[in-house]
C-alpha cells in the first residue's frame, strides 16, 4: 500500500491529500500541519480586520476531525516537520508529545510561506503586526478596539498591503502606506495603471508615500510611530504585508534544489530528488508563457497545483503547465484585475510587445449604474498572441480579467478573438464585450490603422513636439486648439497637413475618430492619446501667454489660490488636518516653499498653512513633493472644508482633546465627504473649552468642550467663604442670605472651573460632553451659532450629528447660500429636530446620489 506523507495544512497541502485519496482509497494518506487550524482562508483576513467577516470561525475552513471524516486523510496537527532523510525516505517532526518518525513513498512539501518581517528596530514592541494567519487578525482586530487605534501604517503596497489598508479606512482609522519601490503593486501592474490606482486611493482617504523606506518603529513601550526616509509618520499600529518568505528552513542539506528559499520543480512539480514534490507558496514554479522560473504565491495557484499533483502522482499522466500570476483585488469604489506578463516584463522577455490603453462603458452608458472600465491589453506583434491584460474600474473586473485568461491560456490571437460570442444584456455588458472591443483597437493598431500615444509615452515627453488638440464633447483642456469632431469635413484652414498634432479627448474615442477623419483628408502626422484624459494628466503650457479662467478655477479646486500681485503665481493652501503637524511635517513644508515657491508660508485663520508664490509650472512638482511627506493641498470650493481645533487639554483650561476628535472628524468628513458638492463651503471648528479660541460659534457647525458642574446642594455648609464661586470666571455662582450656594444654570457656560473646589464636595459630580453650534459664519456677515439644546454626552453622538447637518445642507439647501441662511429659512426648531432624529441619515444614499449643486456658491 502506497504512503503519501504531505507537509503543510494550509491550501496546497489539503488539496493534493484529499484529491489524491479520492484516486486512490487504498493509498495511505498522512498530512501534518505545524498549526492547529487547518484550511484556513488567508486571503480573507483582510476583510475580518474590516469587520465584512463576522466571525473568527468562518475564517477556518475546515477541522482536522471535519477534513478527515470527509476525506479519509489522517491529520496530525501541531506537528512541525524538522528534518527530511531523503535516503531512507523518513521525515522527522516535532510537537509538545515529543518526536515522532513518518516514512514515505512519495512526499510533497507545502509548507507555505510565512510573513517577512522587516528588518528594522522595534518590531517586538507592542503595535507592530505581521498578517498571515487568522490568530494574526484576531490579535490586530484586539489590539485596535483595546488601543481605540486611529492611526495606522501599512508596510507594504502589494495587494495583501492595499487590502489591509482598505478595511482599516472602513473603521475610521487614518491610515498610510509605506512602500519602498518607485510604485504600488509592482511586478503586477504597470506604472503607468498603478499610478491611477495610487491616485484614486489617495483621492479616497488613504495616503500612499512611495520610494520610502522604513527604518524603525517609533515608541518608549508601545508603537506611536514609524521612522522613514521621510521622516516621523505617527501611528498606534503598524501592519507589515511586506511580502512573504517560504517556510523551507528545515529542507537544508536535503539536496533538494533551491531558489532563494523557493523549491525549484519541473512540469511534474517534482524536485530534483525522486519522490519528492513540492506545491504551493513555497515551491518556485514556472511562467505559462515564458517558461522561465516563477514564483506565484497565490491561494488560487496552491489550490491548483494541488489538484494536478494529486493526479500526477495517481497516474503520472498529466503536468503543470505554469502560472499567469492573475489576481484582482477590491479596494474603496474600485477593482483592479490583471493576469499574464505586464508590458515591462514582456519587451524583457523577448516579445516584441504591443500596448493599448483605452477606456470602455462597462454596461450601456443608459443602464443605472454604468461606470467605466480602464483596460491596458498586450500582445505580441508577431504572433498576435495575448501577453497580458490589467483593469480598473468598478464593476466587475473579474470577468474581464477571466476572459484575458482563457484566451491566454488557449494560446489564440487577436484575430480568433475578434467576434467573440460573450454574454450581453444591459444590466450586465455592453453590447460588444468591453474585452472585445480592446481586441479591436489592438487590432488596429497593430493593423496600421490607429496611430496612438500611450500614457507612458505621453508622460515620457514624446508628444513635445506636437500641438494637443482638443476633441472632447466640450472644450477640457484650457488653453488647448478646440476642434468639434462634426465640424469636421475637409482639411482644417489653419492646420497645415504636415503638421504634428495630438488628438485628445475625454476617453480617446473621439480622438481614433477625428483621427480617421483627418488621415483620408491627407494629414501625415496625427497620434490619438490612448484613454484621453480619464487617464492622462493633459496640461497645456501658459509660458508668455497668460494663465486662462478656466485654468486658475481648476488649479483653485487643487488648493492653489491666484496670487493677483503676479501674472502666474499661486499660494498653495497645504491641509493639516486641525492645525497640528509633525516636525517632519512642518521641514517638508519649508522645504517645499524653498525649492517651489519663494520661501516664504503663511498661516490662515483657519490654521491651513499657505505657501507663497508658486509659480503655475512648480503646481504638480509641489504636490508630489509633499505627497511624499503625506501631505495634501486643498480646502477650496462648496465642501466640507479643513478642521480647526484649539489645542485643547495641552492648555491650562482645555477641557477635551479636540486634536483627537477633530482628527475623526477630518477623516470622515473632509476626506470621506470630499467629493460631495454642497450649497456653499462648510466650516467646522473644535474648542476644548468655553473660552472660545478658535471661535467655534463663528463655523457653519461648532463644537466645545463642556464640563457641565452636578451640584450636591446639600452637602453646601453656608459657610460664606464660597471658594467656587470665587473661582467662577463670570461670575454666576451667588450665594443666598444663609450663605447657600445658588446657581444660574441658564448663564453657566460649563467651563469646570469651579469643580473639585469646595471643601466640602459640593462640586466634586460633574457631567463631560459637548456643546454644538450651528449657523455661525464670519466674513462679510458675521453671524454667531445657535447652541443646539443637547449636551452631547460621547464622541460618536458628535459625529452624528455633523452627518446629519451636512446631509440636512446637502438636501434642504439653496445653491449659493449659507448654512446660516438655510436655518434662518427653515428656522432654528426646525433643523434642530431633524438633527436629533435620524431620518437624515435613513435618506443618506439618496440624497448622497443626488446630482446637486454642482456649481456651488463659494468663491474662495
Amino acid at each position: 500500500m502506497k504512503r503519501v506523507l504531505v507537509i503543510g495544512g494550509v491550501a496546497a497541502g489539503t488539496k493534493t491529500a484529499a484529491k489524491f485519496k479520492r484516486l486512490d482509497q487504498q493509498a495511505e494518506v498522512i498530512l501534518l500541519s505545524k498549526g492547529q487550524d487547518i484550511s484556513y482562508a488567508g486571503c480573507g483576513l483582510p476583510y475580518y480586520i474590516g469587520g465584512v467577516i463576522n466571525s473568527y470561525n468562518e475564517l477556518i475552513v475546515n477541522t482536522p476531525q471535519k477534513y478527515t471524516a470527509l476525506t479519509g486523510v489522517t491529520v496530525y496537527t501541531g506537528w512541525e516537520a524538522i528534518v527530511v532523510d531523503v535516503e531512507n525516505k523518513v521525515v522527522t517532526a516535532q510537537s509538545q508529545e515529543g518526536i515522532k518518525q513518518f516514512f514515505y513513498d512519495q512526499l510533497v512539501i507545502a509548507t507555505g510561506a510565512s510573513a517577512s518581517v522587516p528588518s528594522i528596530a522595534g518590531t517586538d514592541m507592542p503595535g507592530f503586526f505581521t498578517l498571515r494567519t487568522p490568530t494574526d487578525a484576531a490579535q490586530i482586530l484586539d489590539y485596535i478596539e483595546k488601543q481605540n487605534v486611529q492611526q495606522a501604517i501599512v508596510i507594504g503596497a502589494g495587494f495583501i498591503g492595499l487590502e489591509v489598508a482598505e478595511n482599516l479606512l472602513a473603521r475610521h482609522i487614518q491610515v498610510r502606506v509605506v512602500e519602498a519601490l518607485p510604485q504600488i503593486m509592482a511586478n503586477v501592474f504597470d506604472s503607468d495603471m498603478a499610478l491611477l490606482v495610487q491616485r484614486h486611493l489617495q483621492e479616497n482617504g488613504i495616503q500612499i508615500l512611495t520610494g520610502v523606506k522604513a527604518s524603525a518603529m517609533v515608541g518608549e513601550k508601545v508603537v506611536q510611530g514609524l521612522q522613514t526616509d521621510a521622516g516621523v509618520l505617527a501611528a498606534q499600529l503598524v501592519i507589515s504585508a511586506a511580502g512573504v518568505r517560504p517556510n523551507t528552513d528545515f529542507l537544508k542539506n536535503t539536496g533538494i534544489a533551491m531558489v532563494k528559499g523557493t523549491i525549484l520543480v519541473d512540469e511534474t512539480l517534482q524536485t530534483n530528488v525522486p519522490d519528492i514534490y513540492a506545491v504551493g507558496d513555497c515551491a518556485m514554479v514556472s511562467n505559462r508563457l515564458t517558461g522561465q522560473a516563477q514564483w506565484s504565491p497565490m491561494g488560487s495557484s496552491a489550490n491548483m497545483e494541488g489538484r494536478v499533483l494529486a493526479q500526477i502522482l495517481h497516474d503520472g499522466q498529466v503536468h503543470y503547465p505554469g502560472v499567469l500570476g492573475t489576481g484582482v483585488i477590491k479596494l474603496p469604489l474600485l477593482n483592479c484585475g490583471r493576469t499574464g506578463l505586464t508590458e515591462e516584463a514582456a519587451v524583457k522577455a523577448g516579445f516584441q510587445a504591443c500596448t493599448t490603453t483605452m477606456v470602455m462603458d462597462d454596461k450601456p452608458h443608459y443602464y443605472p449604474g454604468s461606470a467605466s472600465f480602464i483596460i491596458k491589453l498586450i500582445a505580441d506583434k508577431n504572433t498576435r498572441k495575448i501577453l497580458g491584460m490589467q483593469v480598473i474600474g468598478v464593476g466587475a473586473v473579474d470577468k474581464i480579467t477571466d476572459i484575458a485568461v482563457t484566451a491566454i491560456s488557449m494560446g489564440v490571437a487577436l484575430d480568433t478573438l475578434e467576434c467573440l460570442d460573450l454574454a450581453y444584456a444591459p444590466p450586465f455588458s455592453t453590447a460588444i464585450s468591453p474585452f472585445v472591443q480592446a481586441v479591436h483597437i489592438l487590432q488596429n493598431k497593430i493593423n496600421g490603422l490607429y496611430h496612438s500615444l500611450t500614457p507612458s509615452e505621453y508622460k515620457s515627453g514624446k508628444a513635445k513636439d506636437y500641438e494637443i488638440i482638443d476633441v472632447s464633447i466640450q472644450p477640457a483642456i484650457p488653453g488647448a486648439r478646440y476642434i468639434n469632431l462634426t465640424d469636421v469635413t475637409g482639411p482644417i484652414a489653419e492646420i497645415p497637413l504636415d503638421k504634428k498634432i495630438l488628438l485628445v479627448c475625454m476617453k480617446g474615442k473621439r480622438s481614433y475618430l477625428l483621427q480617421t477623419r483627418l488621415r483620408a483628408y491627407g494629414y501625415t502626422h496625427t497620434l490619438a492619446l490612448e484613454g484621453g484624459l480619464a487617464v492622462n494628466d493633459v496640461k497645456i503650457s501658459f509660458t508668455g501667454r497668460g494663465i486662462p479662467e478656466e485654468e486658475i478655477k481648476r488649479v483653485k479646486g487643487l488648493g492653489f489660490l491666484r496670487d493677483k500681485t503676479t501674472p502666474d503665481c499661486f499660494n498653495a493652501r497645504v491641509i493639516t488636518r486641525n492645525g497640528k503637524i509633525t516636525a517632519a511635517e512642518s521641514y517638508a513644508i519649508t522645504k517645499a516653499a524653498e525649492l517651489y515657491g519663494n520661501g516664504q508660508i503663511a498661516m490662515t485663520t483657519r490654521l491651513t498653512i499657505e505657501i507663497q508664490h508658486v509659480p503655475y509650472v512648480n503646481i504638480e512638482p509641489l504636490c508630489n513633493f509633499l505627497a511624499k511627506a503625506g501631505l495634501d493641498t486643498g480646502g477650496t470650493g462648496s465642501k466640507v472644508r479643513p478642521i480647526v481645533s484649539c489645542k485643547g487639554t495641552t492648555c491650562q483650561y482645555g477641557l477635551i482633546d479636540p486634536f483627537s476628535l477633530s482628527e475623526k472628524i477630518h477623516e470622515r468628513f473632509y476626506k470621506g465627504y470630499h467629493d460631495v458638492l454642497l450649497p456653499h463651503k462648510f466650516k467646522i471648528a473644535v474648542g476644548g473649552c468655553p473660552n472660545n479660541c478658535v471661535k467655534p460659534d463663528l463655523n457653519d457647525l461648532g463644537i466645545v468642550g463642556q464640563r457641565v458642574p452636578l451640584l450636591d446642594k446639600t452637602q453646601c455648609k453656608g459657610c460664606k467663604k464660597c471658594i467656587p464661586r470665587d473661582t467662577c470666571p463670570i461670575h454666576i455662582l451667588q450665594c443666598d442670605e444663609a450663605g447657600k450656594i445658588l446657581l444660574d444654570t441658564t448663564r453657566c457656560n460649563h467651563c469646570g472651573r469651579c469643580i473639585e473646589t469646595c471643601s466640602f464636595h459640593v462640586f466634586d459630580g460633574y457631567m463631560e460632553g459637548y456643546k454644538i453650534y450651528i449657523g455661525g459664519r464670519w466674513g462679510k456677515q458675521i453671524k454667531h451659532g445657535i447652541p443646539m439644546e443637547k449636551i452631547f454626552a460621547t464622541e460618536e453622538e458628535v459625529l452624528e450629528t455633523i452627518e446629519k447637518a451636512i446631509l440636512l445642507f446637502r438636501e434642504q439647501g439653496i445653491t449659493g447660500e449659507r448654512f446660516a441662511d438655510t436655518i434662518t429659512r427653515l428656522g432654528f426648531e426646525n433643523v434642530q429636530k431633524q438633527l436629533l432624529t435620524n431620518s437624515l441619515l435613513q435618506r443618506k444614499t439618496e440624497n448622497l446620489q443626488a446630482r446637486v449643486h454642482l456649481k456651488g456658491g463659494a468663491t474662495c
